[in-house]
């Protein structure tokens, strides 16, 4: 066992809805599981533990000081694209004249561009470029991270990038949850083609990747510059038949009925939102469905209408928080940036915005054993150098965590950067 003590610890457990900080925290860990969790004095109780002069009554390999820093759950980043070839520079400075993200991409750029440089990069660079991308989040505090495809659009492509993002776990102490979203945008090659090409998705892509087992879950980018919501319902059905969950991206630029369509496949979370209606709302909130937001798409499109995030309290859709990480609506790394940006920008309060990163952002990856500090549950998490949650929030660009734990273990390299 190792026990982890002088923490200030908030579980952000359903159990415990305030804000309060358990002063003088500590965690007992057993291998990669959480023992007990709370004040020192109940975990020393609650696990029959006793200390007479450096000796303990039970088998504690280790006491870990975790220097009175808050002790928060593993960050959970759970919409990213991180493996890509390439980037989209140039359309930065096209949207910075004044040419829209829609109309870029109507012009063959977008995420076509990036397409045609992942397909030209072999899957051992994508791996190396997705390492660099996935060490600096891990460095915030990340333990889990989902990383989709989408830039390979060919049978071959798709099962490069995601077997490249598969690779990170065994490079790094990381969970890596991969989702196949071949059903992100129309190659060149089927061009006005559109139902072509999900006849491929669903008879040749998704089959094969089921088959070896590459995907945990199926997204599709439902919208008026990708695929129709009855192009998405064939993706979907073909999903459910191989059983495979479902998360979409939905309402980001228009309110096309994503948001319902996702609740009526019952789909772990959708994301984007902005242009979702209360009808939309309410359909998530009977399916349970997380909402996924990500601001750091709408800060760097510069869009103008937020997501509901009213009517996400109103029906108590849980809210859930991502980076979006992707070369060209949202190269951003840093989940901790994002916590700030969703206070900011959308009205989200400290307690909702830290919630969104762990215990909401598990269940939109259909994870139930991670995201809060419960006995019986996964060993991850992280300690940073603040005092609240609205501390860790409030600051742009705060310094990484002090101490990564992942499984119940420290990770070295990042501790020592503290």
């Amino acid at each position: 066992m190792k026990l982890w003590e002088n923490a200030r610890m908030v579980p952000m457990s359903d159990a415990l809805p305030g804000t309060e900080v358990i002063d003088d925290g500590a965690l007992l860990t057993e291998g990669e599981s959480i023992l007990a969790v709370g004040r020192r004095e109940e975990v020393f109780s609650h696990a029959a533990l006793s200390e007479k002069g450096g000796h303990w009554d039970k088998q504690v390999e280790e006491v870990v000081d975790c220097g009175g820093g808050l002790l928060l759950p593993g960050l959970i980043d759970c919409h990213t694209h991180l493996v890509y070839g390439g980037d989209r520079s140039r359309e930065f400075e096209q949207r910075l004249e004044g040419v829209s993200y829609q109309e870029i991409a109507r012009q063959g750029g977008g995420i076509r561009s990036t397409v045609a440089a992942t397909r030209l990069t072999t899957q051992q660079e994508l791996a190396s470029l997705a390492l660099d991308r996935a060490t600096r989040m891990c460095a915030n505090g990340v333990t889990t991270l989902e990383v989709k495809s989408g830039y390979g659009l060919s049978v071959e492509g798709e099962e490069k990038m995601l077997s490249a993002a598969r690779s990170l776990s065994e490079r790094l102490p990381v969970s890596v949850h991969t989702t196949f979203l071949g059903a992100h945008a129309i190659p060149e090659e089927f061009h006005e083609r559109s139902d072509d090409y999900i006849q491929l998705v669903c008879e040749e892509m998704l089959p094969s990747v089921a088959r070896q087992g590459l995907a945990d879950s199926v997204d599709a980018f439902c919208e008026n510059i990708a695929f129709s919501s009855q192009q998405v319902r064939r993706v979907f059905e073909k999903a459910r038949e191989l059983g495979l969950p479902v998360r979409l991206h939905a309402d980001q630029l228009t309110n096309g009925g994503g948001a319902a369509l996702a609740a009526e496949f019952g789909a772990l979370s959708a994301d984007h939102l902005e242009y979702t209606d209360e009808a939309g709302v309410t359909a998530l909130a009977e399916s349970g469905t997380i909402a996924v937001l990500l601001p750091g798409a709408f800060y760097f499109l510069k869009e103008k209408q937020c997501p509901p995030v009213a009517l996400f309290r109103k029906h108590q859709v849980p809210i859930a928080l991502a980076t979006d990480y992707n070369p060209g609506s949202s190269p951003v790394d840093s989940l901790l940036l994002v916590l700030n940006m969703a206070c900011v920008m959308f009205g989200l309060t400290p307690r909702e915005a830290v919630a969104g990163v762990t215990i909401h952002a598990a269940k939109a990856l259909g994870l139930s054993d991670r995201g809060v500090l419960q006995p019986g549950r996964r060993a991850d998490f992280a300690v940073f150098d603040v005092e609240t949650l609205a501390h860790l929030c409030y600051p742009i660009g705060v310094a990484p965590a002090r101490m990564v734990v992942q499984a119940g273990r420290l990770t070295p390299a990042l501790h020592q950067r503290s």
